[in-house]
């Protein structure tokens, strides 16, 4: 499956096919464009030469912190957000043997086991938990029983209410509308 989330080619190639790009793309969708965030995973990999999960854990936290600095930033908090992709990746590389896909893959684990997991991870609360179970399911092909349910209601078919509905450019469009509309509603 191919994700169409950046408008950036080799960005979206990397999230569709590495599974920790995705990971730490979600990681960093927080308080900046969620395009911007979904780019991190490859500029990271265009500044580390690789892109691991013990490889990551085991940088020098300084010079990580210099990774996210550059230009373009990998995100507008450089130090923490570098702090969090780390503690992110040593999760994966000690309790998923280096292999982000086995969160949702190993023992053929439903989608509230897959919740449970992600939300286990350093930087997954329960909302980032359920958006990513969501994209797993509408986007990545994981089909566990229940998805949907664990997701809710970021699994609803036919939404657009986060980064598991972007498929063009019309789906992110709706997205930031939807998230306008809820801003707003919020400050109400």
């Amino acid at each position: 499956m191919e994700l169409h989330i950046t408008g950036d080619e080799a960005a979206d190639r990397l999230l569709s096919h590495d599974p920790l790009a995705l990971l730490i793309g979600m990681l960093l969708d927080q308080q900046i464009a969620m395009e911007t965030a979904f780019t991190g995973p490859k500029k990271i990999k265009d500044r580390t030469g690789e892109l691991s999960a013990s490889a990551l854990a085991a940088y020098a936290p300084e010079a990580f912190v210099e990774v996210f600095r550059q230009t373009p930033a990998v995100h507008r908090f450089p130090g923490s957000m570098a702090g969090r992709v780390q503690a992110l990746c040593e999760a994966v590389a000690t309790d998923w043997d280096d292999d982000a896909a086995a969160i949702w893959t190993k023992g053929n684990p439903d989608g509230a086991e897959v919740l449970r997991r992600l939300k286990k991870l350093p930087g997954f609360g329960e909302q980032k938990a359920k958006i990513f179970l969501a994209l797993l399911g509408k986007q990545y092909g994981f089909d566990g029983d229940g998805w949907r349910e664990a997701s809710a209601p970021y699994g609803e078919a036919g939404s657009f209410r986060s980064v598991a509905d972007i498929t063009s450019p019309e789906s992110l469009a709706k997205v930031r509308e939807h998230k306008k509309a809820m801003k707003a509603a919020a400050k109400g």
